[in-house]
């Protein structure tokens, strides 16, 4: 996925969950956060940061944070666009298991009022749901951990993709790690402990679950390797 112009600057603080405040070499400006997590290891003030500009001259916030290094790795912190990531990595055949699908719908409404992120269609096949999570938290020893904060909806959605399975569908959980460091994906048990008891009744229930790590620049992100997720 090429990346629009991006800025560098340096983190100041993140205000809240949705701004923060970075110095740029045109001076101090608020950044739409479009990360709504703890952002754990990803939001330490002095870091480097890089910016995109706003498409719409109009919007409340001028600028959007991308990516920030975080022990001395490029990580990409913006949320939206995992769904795109994955997508061109499944038309890619980076995830062969994923592969043979002729279609694939964006944002389609299944389950107890949800949307999936995927949705892989093909004639005479069954339909294969795919959720999508954003994994950006990493400690020493390349071991990214998802979630960073707790995620009621997140085990909503493994829930619902365990009744995709018990209906006969195919479903899978694919985690987008938008940093190079990364080796392995693991439930954060330590943050969330019901986010990784669900995970681990989903698996043995027959949701598949995979991952992919990411090669950051501030020109591009590519998901281009297998993880094993180690639940």
């Amino acid at each position: 996925m090429q990346l629009p112009p991006l800025t560098e600057g340096r983190l100041l603080r993140r205000r809240n969950r949705f701004v923060a405040e970075v110095e740029l070499p045109s001076g101090v400006v608020e950044a739409h956060c479009p990360n709504t997590g703890s952002m754990m290891g990803c939001r330490e003030p002095g870091s480097r940061v890089w910016l995109s500009a706003a498409a719409n001259p109009a919007r409340k916030l001028a600028w959007t944070w991308e990516l920030v290094e975080s022990a001395g790795t490029l990580v990409g912190i913006h949320t939206g666009r995992s769904n795109g990531l994955v997508r061109e990595a499944i038309a890619a055949d980076v995830l062969p298991a994923l592969a043979g699908y002729e279609r694939i719908r964006g944002e389609v409404r299944y389950g107890a009022n949800s949307r999936i992120d995927l949705l892989l269609e093909a004639d005479g096949r069954p339909l294969c749901y795919v959720e999508v999570k954003n994994v950006t938290a990493a400690v020493e020893g390349g071991v990214g951990y998802f979630p960073d904060a707790v995620t009621e909806r997140g085990a909503k959605h493994l829930r619902e993709m365990m009744a995709v399975v018990a209906a006969g569908g195919r479903a899978a959980l694919c985690f987008c790690v938008q940093r190079a460091d990364v080796a392995e994906v693991r439930p954060a048990d330590h943050i969330d402990p019901v986010y990784g008891r669900t995970l681990r009744e989903a698996l043995a229930a027959g949701v598949e679950a995979y991952a992919l790590g990411a090669r950051v620049t501030p020109e591009a992100i590519v998901l281009e390797r297998r993880l094993p997720v180690v639940a």
